[in-house]
């Protein structure tokens, strides 16, 4: 006997529809909501102005420090008491940081949800802070990233955004600092900060049944205590290109491999060209079947994988490439990859490429903003940068209507080949001289 399975064939794409969005201003705050129909499982997520940007210049690490030193107890309860307290509820405080935000969210049953945004405003707003946890946590985040700045990456990423916004502005320097700057905080630092950010009302994103959900009530419960009002706002940052190419040499003696870093800025989140530049990004370097993955890696080899797209955030933005590549095709695999930017900016795109970045984008919306959480996480897109409320609803479409037309303009516009910094780590005693011979740009020793 054998046995025949037929593999059935795709089925009509579901519509895609993004829940209503009810906003309201509570307790001196702004709580933004998602309803979920029948969902048993919700998600409150308080959401700060605190990101890495608002770190002192010099204090760079305070938000990591900080998103740990806020799980070692509050003023209520002790680290232990605590802990027993939120896994009572069956969840976990997730903490996220970036550039213009420090997230804190739980996720639990709907009937759980005030209890557990008691909790998280606890955590936030009366943290213990105790200078023998701080001091703690701050040296395990030291110690950190000592590890991970040993391997190869996080010197040329530095070097490489030094270059691009200057060392002497905080998104200059890396988001989480380095092994040095958390090293070098101490008590008040953190203490400080947290005064400053923290005890801001913030927004409270809600994604659930709001059937079942008393806003107001949330809203209080995570705003009790704040005060302050919003965070100063400022515009984007000027966008500032290099006149002509150079490259960063990061030396990694006896390295067998060098890790190639090619970057220049680009605008901010809310630009109207976001979406064609993204899926600009998107065939140029930004999938598996992207041009960049399939000539360094398909075609000549020199790689198991390369990536370059265009990262944003609410006042600045930058495109950047990012591989990995044997010691002998440095030369090589740097000369193929500016050529390849060079010829999509000039080029455009095409539309079989075009179609393949359309319904892959469309297509990962459909997937992947399926849970609350997924929810909760593209309303905070909404605050951050100040979109409309219909934003993701008109996502989708936004995205399969954009025609090769406007693709390549946005690539035209936004791809700068002529504008890269160019930054290498390693051996530099056995890759200076082709990277010089390249004419790609003036080779430079980096120093951090």
């Amino acid at each position: 006997m054998s046995l025949i399975a037929v593999r059935p064939g795709p089925g009509v794409a579901r519509p895609y529809r993004f829940p209503t969005v009810t906003r309201r201003t509570v307790a001196g705050g702004q709580v933004v909501a998602a309803h979920l129909p029948g969902q048993n499982l919700a998600v409150a997520l308080l959401l700060l102005d605190a990101g890495a940007a608002r770190e002192p210049l010099g204090r760079e690490g305070l938000g990591g420090v900080l998103a740990k030193a806020v799980e070692e107890g509050t003023a209520q309860r002790d680290a232990t008491a605590y802990a027993l307290a939120i896994e009572a509820l069956g969840t976990e405080l997730v903490i996220g940081l970036d550039w213009d935000s420090f997230q804190v969210s739980v996720q639990v049953p709907v009937d759980r949800l005030s209890a557990a945004v008691e909790l998280l405003a606890e955590a936030v707003r009366t943290p213990r802070l105790d200078p023998a946890d701080i001091l703690r946590v701050r040296d395990d985040e030291a110690t950190a990233l000592r590890m991970d700045w040993a391997n190869p990456g996080p010197r040329a990423d530095a070097v490489l955004r030094a270059d691009l916004y200057g060392a002497d502005v905080r998104h200059g320097r890396p988001m989480y600092g380095d092994p040095d700057s958390v090293a070098g905080l101490d008590v008040d630092d953190v203490r400080v900060f947290h005064s400053e950010w923290f005890l801001r009302p913030g927004t409270l994103v809600v994604a659930g049944d709001l059937e079942r959900i008393d806003l107001d009530a949330l809203g209080a419960a995570a705003f009790a205590g704040a005060g302050g009002g919003p965070a100063p706002q400022e515009g984007p940052v000027p966008l500032t290109l290099r006149e002509g190419r150079r490259i960063l040499l990061v030396d990694r003696p006896g390295s067998v491999q060098s890790t190639l870093r090619l970057g220049h800025p680009s605008p901010h989140r809310a630009h109207p060209d976001h979406v064609p530049t993204t899926l600009a990004g998107t065939v140029l370097g930004g999938a598996f079947t992207s041009r960049l993955n399939h000539l360094i890696r398909e075609v000549h080899g020199y790689t198991y994988g390369i990536r370059g797209d265009f990262a944003t955030s609410r006042r600045f933005g930058r495109f950047a490439v990012a591989s990995g590549v044997q010691t002998a095709v440095t030369a090589p695999a740097l000369v193929e990859a500016v050529g390849e930017i060079a010829r999509t900016q000039l080029t455009g795109v095409t539309e079989e490429e075009l179609a393949v970045a359309r319904s892959w984008r469309a297509g990962q919306l459909s997937v992947e903003l399926q849970s609350p959480r997924a929810i909760a996480s593209a309303l905070t897109t909404l605050v951050v940068h100040g979109l409309p409320d219909d934003y993701h609803a008109r996502l989708r479409e936004s995205l399969l209507s954009a025609d090769v037309e406007q693709v390549s303009a946005a690539a035209a516009a936004h791809l700068r080949p002529e504008a890269l910094t160019l930054v290498v780590e390693g051996d530099a005693a056995v890759i200076r001289d082709e990277l010089v011979a390249t004419g790609l740009g003036e080779v430079v020793d980096a120093t951090l």
